[in-house]
């Protein structure tokens, strides 16, 4: 029976959604698999893109994102640094992840019929809101071993007066060595789709370039710069330096294909038969284009009329883009003797196929840390217009002149699990201060 409320959120639907925070934590969500029964092997699309770090999969990611640092995947280069070898990109770790499941065990049916489809399919999502802590760096060779769970179902009024849920998710991971490599939280907003002309304050689309403009893009692109292997000593930053800007655009179609191909299907962007099977399992993915071929509802990233129709004025980035583009500004800034250990960042704006991103930051505080040199930077991203579109904040480790080398953050929990459990406790209580 059609559901008369889809697309819609409802008090019934968000209390569906919360009963879902912590799912895959509890004992009672999982149990035994029977000794006959193998699992199935997965096919190629249910696969991370990478199950190993290996050379070629960090040049991929490298040759995606624009980001020419050789110690993300140059062996000569880094065999002389810190690491030894090549370490992948921080956010390298989104295109990694085998299901942590325990061991000899499979999802209980209590746990199929919690997370059984989406009680508010229908409604948008926006990545929003999302913040990072990175304990290890990922070495070749590494298999990298996934949690995830959803964190907190927020209730919401959106600034144009429509209803939306703070859909928070968790991701902590691990490598074959049961070291937590990193954890993450993320909102994305869910919201009931509205056309553009009902939103409070509509994005203007991009504009073509005057010569000027593209010139000073251009020349931005020559000043790059790279601290490299010359260490950035904690005593030589000061409270309002700023970071060298870069500038990444403008952006075209072509930027998303080919980061797409070094980030992997997530979201799930899957060929042909693969297509076919997902669009079985979960309809609600597909829209019909205009020659009434079903297609991801993904595509308003590259499709110009389905974004139109889903209330962009033109097509968009991905979150996640700007958020490699803040870690470049700051392991750019930092040198190969620093340790980018949090990152966070809001996108309150779309970057649209089109605009050009300015990255800039300034340093905003410093202290010393049994780690080592602590660096906060206030990061974010401007259009062309000098519109902030993302505004974030970097925590960087340096090496102190006096104390020595940055050391490696400890992880306040030692496995998913609890990392995962300890971030539902640590959202709760940041909400009951609200």
């Amino acid at each position: 029976m059609p559901d008369p409320d889809f697309g819609k959120i409802t008090d019934e639907k968000l209390a569906l959604l919360k009963q879902r925070v912590g799912a895959g934590l509890a004992q009672e969500h999982w149990s035994p698999r029977a000794m006959d029964a193998a699992p199935r092997p997965p096919a190629p699309h249910e696969q991370p893109h990478n199950t190993e770090v290996t050379l070629d999969a960090l040049r991929h990611y490298a040759a995606g994102l624009g980001d020419d640092n050789p110690l993300f995947f140059d062996p000569a280069y880094a065999q002389a640094t810190r690491w030894g070898a090549p370490i992948g990109h921080p956010l390298f770790v989104w295109t990694m992840g085998e299901d942590d499941a325990p061991k000899g065990m499979q999802p209980s049916p209590a746990y199929e019929q919690l997370m059984k489809g989406d009680p508010i399919r229908g409604t948008g999502a926006l990545q929003a809101d999302m913040h990072y802590e990175f304990f290890r760096p990922l070495k070749l060779g590494d298999r990298i071993y996934k949690r995830i769970t959803p964190l907190g179902y927020i209730d919401r009024v959106s600034s144009w007066g429509g209803r939306v849920v703070n859909d928070w998710r968790g991701v902590a991971t691990r490598n074959q060595n049961g070291e937590l490599t990193h954890v993450q939280r993320g909102m994305w907003i869910r919201a009931e789709r509205r056309p553009v002309k009902e939103t409070k304050e509509p994005q203007p689309a991009p504009e073509p370039y005057t010569p000027e403009q593209l010139r000073e893009i251009d020349e931005a692109y020559a000043r790059a710069s790279r601290q490299g292997d010359a260490p950035r000593y904690w005593e030589d930053v000061n409270i309002g330096d700023e970071l060298p800007t870069k500038v990444k655009g403008p952006l075209r179609v072509t930027d998303i294909i080919l980061w797409h191909v070094g980030w992997g299907m997530n979201f799930p962007t899957y060929a042909f038969d693969f297509a076919y099977r997902k669009r079985l399992e979960t309809p609600g993915l597909y829209t019909p284009t205009p020659l009434n071929v079903p297609d991801i509802v993904q595509r308003m990233h590259w499709e110009e009329e389905w974004a139109l129709k889903v209330g962009a004025p033109a097509r968009y980035d991905f979150g996640i883009i700007r958020e490699n583009f803040m870690t470049q500004l700051a392991t750019d800034w930092m040198g190969d003797h620093g340790w980018l250990w949090k990152l966070s960042a809001q996108h309150r704006k779309f970057w649209y196929v089109g605009d050009t991103c300015w990255i800039k930051g300034c340093v905003r505080g410093k202290r010393q840390t049994e780690m080592g040199g602590e660096v906060t930077i206030d990061v974010w991203c401007e259009n062309q217009r000098g519109m902030t579109i993302s505004p974030g904040a970097i925590v960087v480790l340096l090496p102190s002149r006096e104390h020595g080398p940055a050391q490696l953050p400890q992880p306040p929990r030692d496995n998913t699990r609890d990392m995962l459990a300890y971030e539902i406790e640590r959202l709760a209580a940041s909400e009951a201060q609200v």
